[in-house]
């Protein structure tokens, strides 16, 4: 099932019918759907796909050429397979297709760990020839900081030469739910929270099936797909998992700084930056400032917090990785309703606000917020108050702040996923929370509240201009 995307069709297609030559690179973390995306783009077209295995070079070399060569190429007729990468990569422009000549490698980062000269054979080429025909590269591969640090960086033989850089992010929740058509906005939202906009996990679960039954079939099960998973990417990506599994736990589980790491693990604090570090260039984790931080404050070593950017390593660490053994043992329903089943509204909560932001994103597209933003985000800060003639600092965070271009106009959102419908108390607290005497400037309000509003706020909302979105709201927005 191929979701989503248009976008990035769109870009590939452009570039398709740019008619010149082009050299793309497209990336993004395992499981994320480039393969699909590429499949999907070129399913109309003529095209040489070649999937790179992990094998000897002069393995590659053989099963290159054969792709290459059963085209029907008039090489085809005197060799059966290519003397080197040189004369490989120079067979493009002899591919038997009318106009555009299209090759798609998938995984290249396993060809050329295979043999390091080929970027520079591949740079050599473009220069001397492949810039000139009417040919489109694309190299696709999973290996975030290969690509990062090895093909696209200053010192690197290709740099400078590809025509466009294309990162392929996680699905959007519009497009998430797509897999599951015939659920509730509230089951979708579930399942969002817990397998994100990754494609390869939300395919795993039955759109037909209740939430319930698919976590507990489809994650919790001995033998499922997702019950592997987590240990399966760390073990491709990186040495002593079991120290990574400690720091991810950890994070899962609300330490958020390098001192309550730190606390948790009791691993040096200096040996944790390093597995941070890996960490966050396979996008499992991220480094997060408040939306308004000054960039002398990101630059700062130690500031920020660190949150898991992939759902489901937070909802496995969360829930899951603790109890491996009973989950081994087949205690698949008395972990999900001791464990997890009361939990879920707390876990889901920060996926509702990353909806509601998104939300939020999209009328702003639109124009139909009171002013454009030029950025939005989590915000937090150390906030002064005067309680009783007497002063106090207290650490205050507010779900959602935007901002305008000139810093003029503020939009405070709070984003509540409970039960009972938000009351006045929500839109009292938003107001304290923020300093205006540090931030001057125009505020406007908003209250995302996926089970609707008290008629009280709803009133007071009419009479001063707040902003209100229910469940049902941001579901006709997002389908719009």
């Amino acid at each position: 099932m191929f979701v989503g995307r248009k976008q990035e069709l769109a870009f590939l297609e452009e570039r398709y019918q740019s008619g010149r030559a082009e050299l793309i690179v497209l990336y993004g973390r395992r499981r994320i759907g480039k393969t699909e995306l590429l499949r999907q783009f070129a399913k109309d077209k003529e095209v040489v796909f070649y999937a790179c295995a992990e094998c000897p070079d002069s393995e590659q070399l053989a099963r290159f050429s054969g792709r290459m060569l059963a085209t029907g190429m008039p090489a085809g007729r005197y060799i059966n397979r290519f003397s080197d990468w040189e004369a490989a990569f120079r067979s493009v422009t002899e591919l038997p297709m009318p106009g555009r000549k299209l090759l798609i490698i998938d995984e290249f980062p396993y060809m050329v760990q295979g043999n390091t000269s080929i970027p520079s054979v591949l740079q050599n080429l473009w220069d001397e020839l492949l810039q000139h025909e009417q040919v489109m590269l694309v190299l696709c591969g999973s290996s975030l900081s290969f690509i990062e640090r090895e093909l696209l960086a200053e010192k690197n033989p290709l740099y400078g030469r590809a025509t466009g850089i294309y990162r392929l992010l996680p699905l959007s929740f519009a497009e998430a739910r797509q897999f599951f058509p015939g659920s509730s906005l509230e089951t979708q939202i579930a399942c969002y929270a817990v397998l994100g906009g990754i494609p390869h996990y939300l395919q795993q679960f039955d759109s037909k099936a209740d939430f319930a039954e698919n976590v507990q079939r489809r994650i919790l099960a001995r033998g499922s797909v997702l019950g592997s998973e987590t240990e399966f990417l760390l073990h491709q990506e990186l040495r002593e998992t079991s120290i990574y599994n400690v720091i991810i736990e950890a994070i899962a589980q609300g330490c958020t700084t390098l001192n309550a790491i730190h606390e948790r693990t009791r691993l040096d604090s200096s040996k944790i930056n390093a597995y941070l570090r890996n960490l966050m260039e396979l996008r499992l984790v991220e480094r997060e400032f408040s939306v308004l931080a000054q960039p002398r404050e990101r630059a700062a070593r130690g500031r920020g917090i660190y949150r898991l950017s992939d759902a489901f390593f937070r909802f496995w660490y969360a829930f899951c990785y603790g109890n491996s053994s009973e989950l081994a043992a087949g205690d698949v329903q008395s972990i999900y309703r001791t464990q997890i089943e009361h939990r879920l509204p707390e876990f889901i909560a920060p996926a509702f606000e990353q909806i509601s932001l998104e939300t939020l994103r999209r009328l702003n597209q639109q124009g139909r917020l009171p002013f454009r933003f030029r950025k939005a985000g989590r915000w937090w800060d150390k906030v002064m108050h005067t309680e009783d003639g007497a002063k106090r600092t207290v650490s205050e965070e507010i779900d959602i702040v935007a901002v305008d271009f000139e810093g003029q106009n503020y939009l405070l959102c709070e984003c509540k996923y409970r039960r009972s419908g938000a009351d006045t108390d929500v839109l009292r607290r938003l107001r304290e929370k923020f300093p205006s005497q540090k931030h001057p400037g125009r505020l406007h309000y908003a209250v995302f509240s996926f089970f609707g509003f008290s008629q009280r706020l709803r009133e007071q909302a009419a009479e001063e201009q707040i902003l209100l979105f229910a469940g049902e709201d941001i579901d006709r927005i997002l389908r719009e």
